[in-house]
């Protein structure tokens, strides 16, 4: 990500987020209605969003798996330890994908708490002296297989393969 503000407005990346994920079950943890939420939702009828507010999830949806679950307008309305127990809860169990837009400055949140979750900070918009940030994080990008990882560099790599301990 650069320092800079992104040129777009985050319900622009928001949508363009949602259509790149093309996700079939979608969370979303927020206090308000969002346009490129309700835009997703008519244009793939058959997703199947599901819907919270902000805190801990209800047992309903907390047993559920999803392809991806966004957080918005929720964690400037909880106390940090809850915000970081939901992140935590939904990254580990419900969604291999999650997207938090955040106020930091509301929120009282940094960067760094993002990062010890293992989010990455994509995009920062501002608008009237309010600054956004939008965290994303996907498992499947999450660590990269490092090369030195294959049987070449195991301690006897001509038995790779034919003995099973």
């Amino acid at each position: 990500m650069t320092e800079g503000f992104s040129t777009r407005t985050p319900q622009q990346a928001l949508a363009a987020l949602l259509d790149h994920q093309a996700a079939e079950r979608l969370l979303v943890v927020g206090a308000g209605q969002f346009p490129a939420l309700d835009a997703y939702a008519a244009a793939h009828s058959g997703s199947r969003i599901s819907s919270c507010a902000p805190g801990p999830l209800p047992a309903d949806l907390a047993g559920q798996r999803f392809d991806l679950a966004v957080v918005i307008d929720c964690l400037e309305h909880l106390p940090k330890r809850e915000g970081l127990q939901l992140l935590g809860g939904i990254r580990n169990l419900n969604a291999s994908r999650i997207a938090v837009l955040v106020d930091l400055a509301a929120s009282g949140w940094s960067d760094t708490d993002f990062y010890s979750l293992a989010l990455q900070a994509n995009e920062r918009f501002e608008r009237d002296g309010q600054v956004l940030t939008l965290f994303t994080y996907d498992l499947r990008e999450y660590k990269q297989v490092p090369d030195w990882l294959n049987a070449r560099f195991w301690a006897n790599p001509e038995n790779f393969g034919k003995y099973w301990w």
